[in-house]
């Protein structure tokens, strides 16, 4: 496990970040540059060598990651913390896909149809106007749909 100073010193080589002292002598480290209201990129960095990354929804760490789209580096070696801190940094710096409004209507035996629509970075299912599930992939939302019994209409 890397020792606390080592972490910072290896958070501080990014340029990009901005270090604010916080209570208990721990550390956040923000991405003033971000596109969007979040810009802590390490939370909570303590002396003990405990801290978070921010990675949202990024499904590259979604076994690792709270609820609140943050990873404990606790026990991170320096190549781990370098790839996280870079796609931390990389997810708050890029615009949410703009591929135009992506729509598709499904539909089950019974005639009930949902619509799947693509939205700030993850596949939204409605009922009418009702939210039901959201997805980070396509094909997981499709693999959803298809195990409900819904298939794409034509």
């Amino acid at each position: 496990m890397l020792t606390f100073e080592q972490k910072q010193t290896i958070i501080e080589s990014f340029p990009e970040l901005t270090k604010k002292e916080i209570s208990l002598k721990r550390l956040n480290y923000h991405l003033m540059d971000s596109l969007y209201e979040k810009t802590i990129v390490v939370e909570k960095l303590h002396p003990n060598g405990n801290g978070f990354v921010f990675v949202g929804d990024l499904l590259r760490y979604e076994e690792e990651a709270n609820d609140k789209g943050l990873v404990n580096i606790r026990d991170y070696n320096e190549q781990q913390l370098r790839e996280i801190i870079e796609d931390a940094i990389q997810y708050l710096s890029e615009e949410a896909e703009e591929q135009g409004p992506i729509e598709e209507i499904w539909q089950n035996r019974e005639g009930i149809q949902l619509k799947l629509a693509f939205e700030q970075r993850s596949w939204n299912v409605y009922h009418g106007e009702n939210l039901e599930e959201a997805f980070g992939t396509h094909d997981a939302a499709k693999e959803y749909l298809l195990e409900e019994g819904f298939r794409k209409k034509k």
